[in-house]
């Protein structure tokens, strides 16, 4: 199986040398296709089209955030052929200025997806026909997979009995984030530190 998609990931580079960046089997005998950005329609045209390749179902579209990379992000097309039963990762490098064109008239259960990564991650996908937030509310600040996020929001969310609304709050930690010192006496000796050698 791993020399197979060996072969088709050869024979994609080949078909769009302009287009592909790189091909990979990776160790767990998955095939990824790197490609630029803009060449993402025709890359996935190509994969429904193609009689070697026949990827005629769209299974998910997601978003990698990589911090200290540029491009930062990457969105993750995964394809499933069911005529060679095989499947194929596309990743687009990206960023927030850098927009990824839409494929939603290749794939209709794209539009939903290419929401998600907009929400979740903020890359911007052009030429979408309801570019807008999917799973965050319409106020949301952010985009909650970056791994800059806060774990604990930037808001809170909750039902006021006074007021009889749910209202929103800027979001209060109860306790206070501690500085251990361990070499005071009233934190107690721990295996390992001065004063555990001093008591022994």
């Amino acid at each position: 199986m791993t020399h197979a998609l060996k072969e088709l990931g050869d024979h994609i580079a080949a078909a769009l040398p302009n287009d592909v960046l790189a091909t990979e089997v990776n160790r767990l005998g998955e095939l990824s296709v790197v490609v630029r950005a803009a060449s993402i329609h025709k890359v996935l045209s190509f994969l429904k089209d193609d009689p070697a390749c026949l990827f005629k179902q769209l299974v998910d579209i997601c978003g990698v955030d990589w911090p200290g990379r540029e491009p930062r992000f990457d969105v993750v097309y995964h394809m499933l052929s069911m005529k060679h039963n095989q499947r194929v990762r596309v990743k687009v490098p990206a960023d927030e200025d850098t927009p990824v064109p839409t494929i939603t008239d290749l794939f209709s259960t794209a539009a939903w997806f290419e929401r998600e990564v907009f929400d979740m991650f903020g890359v911007t996908i052009t030429g979408h026909p309801d570019m807008r937030r999917i799973l965050t509310d319409y106020g949301f600040e952010g985009h909650p997979l970056r791994k800059d996020f806060p774990l604990t929001g930037y808001v809170e969310l909750r039902y006021d009995d006074e007021r009889k609304r749910v209202v929103y709050e800027p979001v209060k930690l109860t306790q206070d984030y501690r500085s251990f010192d361990f070499l005071s006496p009233w934190e107690g000796p721990l295996p390992g530190d001065e004063k555990a050698e001093g008591n022994s």
